[in-house]
């Protein structure tokens, strides 16, 4: 792995777990010299968070983690329902069924209540995200998902793993799985959509809840 590519992917954690916070100054030097690479592809990673749009340019000289609160997260969704329900489309009217049937299958026997349950679960929804990547095989597509599952992972660490709704979720995307199996375009959608305004719903009473308890 190239230097620019380690450092890119350490700070990305980084963001992406709150390790560092909205905020908080992400300097070239210092972190070249934290993480053990030269400024050079320090440089080119932040580069790279910057067109994230996980860093932003605060002064002339000084560069922080951008915010991150429940107006960014209903942005977030706005764009994930445009992308996800026309992947979701575009996946159902083209995309190998028997990959989706099994897909389905493994969302209907997931557990998300075992102790491994969550993380068994996200690393399900990665290989349904896989899938319909290839299903809808279109560089453009890809890319956008892309950018929005990264702020994606910023939203899910705001929110609470609540065991109601992973079970709803894993049912949800059950549905979605079996829909575009089937060849069901508008049905693979629309339970797209119920699935991500449940979890927008979800996410939002989550930072409202921890908003409330750290006013108290």
């Amino acid at each position: 792995m190239r230097a620019s590519d380690r450092a890119y992917a350490a700070l990305l954690d980084e963001i992406q777990s709150g390790v560092l916070a909205p905020g908080a100054v992400v300097a070239e030097v210092e972190q070249a010299a934290r993480l053990g690479v030269s400024r050079t592809p320090m440089r080119e990673a932040i580069g790279r968070l910057v067109a994230d749009g996980l860093v932003r340019q605060q002064s002339a000289r000084v560069l922080v983690v951008t915010g991150f609160d429940a107006d960014d997260i209903r942005r977030l969704f706005e764009v994930r329902r445009a992308l996800e329900e026309a992947a979701a489309r575009i996946a159902a009217a083209r995309g190998d069924r028997e990959i989706f049937r099994a897909l389905a299958a493994d969302f209907e026997a997931a557990d998300p209540a075992t102790a491994s349950g969550a993380d068994d679960y996200y690393a399900l929804i990665a290989r349904y995200d896989a899938a319909v990547d290839a299903a809808a095989d279109n560089t453009y597509l890809t890319q956008a998902l892309k950018a929005a599952r990264t702020h994606l992972v910023r939203a899910r660490r705001l929110a609470r793993d609540k065991p109601e709704r992973l079970l709803a979720s894993v049912a949800e995307h059950a549905l979605i799985a079996s829909a575009i199996a089937a060849r069901d375009p508008e049905l693979a959608a629309h339970a797209t959509h119920v699935h991500l305004h449940n979890a927008l719903a979800s996410i939002l009473s989550s930072v409202s809840e921890s908003h409330t308890e750290g006013t108290k």
